[in-house]
This record gives C-alpha cells, sequence and structure tokens, in this order.
C-alpha cells in the first residue's frame, strides 16, 4: 500500500514538473493591430510568415483596426498592445495630457507611401498641373494628407486654395469614390496605385514618398506602461522586425510578394511585384527599427505646416525610445 501511495505521489510531481515546463515554454501571445492592411507593410507579414516572431516565442495575433483614430482607441483601452499606425498619433494623444501616453518603439516604414494618381494620363506632368483641379484629398490631421499638403506647398501650390480638395471620403472608401466621382486626381498607397493603372482606371504620375524625404511614417508603438512591464518581449518583438527587415532588404521583390501573397489574395501576383519593387526602389521600408531625431522633426515640420501640430513641446526624448531598437542592432 506504501509503495502504492509512494507511486502515486511521485507520478503527481512528475506530472506538475511537466505542467510547468510546458507552460515555461508556452509562447508569449501579443495582440497587433494595424491602422489598415496595406502592402507598404510588407515587412510586418514577412516577421509573421517566416516564423520570426515565432523564433522569439512570441505569437502574434493580427487585426486590422482601419484607421489611426480607432487603432489609437483600441490601444489605449488595452484591446490591443501594439499598435502600427502613424506616429503622429502618438504626438496627438501626448498633447491631451494622457497619463499613459503611446511611446514609438519601433519603425516599419520611412517614406510616405502614397503615390499620385489620376484619371488621365500626364507624359510631361507638371506640378503646376494640379492648380484648378477636383482632387480627392485624405483624412485631415492624417499623414497622407498632411503629406500631400507639404509637398504641394513645395511645387508652390495652396491646397486650399489653389484646387478643389475633398475630404470627406472614408480612407477604405477612397478608391471607389474617385472611380465613381469626377475627382481628376487622388493619393493611393500600393498595390491599389497599380490595380488602377492595369485596369487602366488611373496612372501614376508622381511618388509623394520621393517628393518629401524620409519620415517616420508608420511605426510600432505600445503604452508607457506596457513597454515597462513587458520590456523582454518588446525587445523580442523588435528583433523580430529587424530579422525581417533585413530579410526584404536582401531578397527580390518576387520572392516577397510570394511570401505575404496570403494577405492580398485579391490582387495578382504580377501586381503584388512590382508595387513591392516600387516600394524597394525608393527606400520606403526601413532597414531597420531606429526612428532617428532627423525623421521626427522632419515629420514635426510636415505637421506644423499643415497647421496639426499641437501646441507645447513635443519630446522626442518621451516620445521615442530608441534604446531597445539600439540594443536588437547591435547584438
Amino acid at each position: 500500500m506504501r509503495k502504492i501511495k509512494y507511486l502515486a505521489v511521485v507520478s503527481l510531481i512528475v506530472l506538475l514538473f511537466l505542467s510547468a515546463c510546458s507552460s515555461s515554454n508556452e509562447d508569449t501571445t501579443i495582440q497587433l493591430g494595424e491602422v489598415t492592411r496595406s502592402l507598404f507593410y510588407a515587412p510586418q507579414y514577412v516577421a509573421i510568415e517566416k516564423g520570426f516572431f515565432e523564433e522569439e516565442g512570441l505569437n502574434v495575433e493580427l487585426q486590422t483596426t482601419w484607421g489611426g483614430d480607432k487603432t489609437m482607441t483600441a490601444l489605449l483601452s488595452d484591446g490591443i498592445d501594439v499598435a502600427l499606425v502613424g506616429s503622429e498619433t502618438s504626438i496627438y494623444v501626448y498633447a491631451q495630457d494622457s497619463n499613459d501616453y503611446a511611446v514609438n518603439f519601433a519603425q516599419l516604414t520611412q517614406t510616405d507611401g502614397t503615390f499620385l494618381v489620376a484619371k488621365e494620363e500626364h507624359p510631361n506632368f507638371n506640378w503646376k498641373d494640379l492648380k484648378d483641379s477636383n482632387f480627392l484629398g485624405q483624412r485631415k490631421g492624417g499623414m497622407p494628407q498632411m503629406v500631400g499638403e507639404f509637398v504641394l506647398k513645395q511645387h508652390g501650390i495652396d491646397p486650399h486654395n489653389d484646387l478643389t480638395l475633398h475630404q470627406n471620403i472614408d480612407f477604405a472608401n477612397i478608391p471607389g469614390a474617385f472611380l465613381s466621382g469626377d475627382y481628376e486626381y487622388v493619393q493611393l498607397f500600393e498595390p491599389t496605385a497599380s490595380v488602377f493603372e492595369k485596369e487602366g482606371n488611373g496612372h501614376v504620375i508622381a511618388s509623394f514618398g520621393e517628393e518629401s524625404g524620409h519620415v517616420p511614417y508608420t511605426v510600432f508603438m505600445a503604452k508607457q506602461s506596457y513597454i515597462e512591464e513587458n520590456k523582454e518581449n518588446i525587445e523580442k518583438f523588435t528583433r523580430a522586425i529587424y530579422k525581417a527587415q533585413s530579410w526584404v532588404q536582401e531578397t527580390d521583390s518576387a520572392e516577397i510578394a510570394k511570401t505575404i501573397q496570403g494577405y492580398f489574395e485579391d490582387v495578382d501576383l504580377d501586381i503584388l511585384i512590382s508595387s513591392i519593387e516600387r516600394y524597394k526602389s525608393q527606400g520606403s521600408f526601413a532597414t531597420d527599427p531606429v526612428l532617428d531625431e532627423e525623421e521626427w522633426n522632419n515629420l514635426t515640420d510636415i505637421m506644423e505646416e499643415a497647421g496639426e501640430l499641437p501646441d507645447g513641446e513635443i519630446s522626442y526624448e518621451e516620445l521615442v525610445n530608441t534604446e531597445i531598437a539600439e540594443e536588437v542592432i547591435n547584438q
């Protein structure tokens, strides 16, 4: 009887040990919200599909939160742990005296991702052609619109007086509105811009990314408290993104397109390839996750020019954490 009890106790101890080992080996889950589904975010999808997050012991659950305001609401209310969104949103939250504001910790894209698309061909396009035109713009205060205005002003065009600017269409409905409306020009991301070209519904005539220089266009951010409490996981997350960024830089566009094709099932492979190549050729994908101060200052200049920079000090040191990214790339 004693022997049976002894064996039972030993078996229980072994089961508890195995259970503890099993739970300690389970991946940590991170809820990630992306502001939209975009080919512009190719390195993020690469990190998932190539297993770079899994290599770090992370289970990243991706959801599309559709819009900067909705994405930040989800982040601040703990609906998601990490947000991929324009870094201008962290400035808006900080300006509202938030006690637990969002901190940018890893940059994904470093240029604007939109292209100027026209209904008609413009073989000898000049930015002055936009004067007196019917232009379908983006959401007020969002990065596409602010960069668009910044570029137009660089070319001597007042976006609110020299053309008819429409900003009453939701982001997701802009392509359809351009097709059905009498708009002459629009800003579109890839692969939509290339799809329009292929179907004969528009012509890509300029790149806002090439015109505006480097900016922290889309960045991974988390609440200050989350980073403090989960620094190791944030470091693992950043390391996985850096692996993906390096892989994208070293890999041809066709291989990248095949890797992430599942995220864009309705888009032909040739369009994915050409779109990725367009982004790669203009250096849109950040080569590492560090958001440097020069890029940040370019962002605040663009926001100020658009009249969207909040009053008061906007602290790079408080809103940007470069320590984690620098540690990752120097390992």
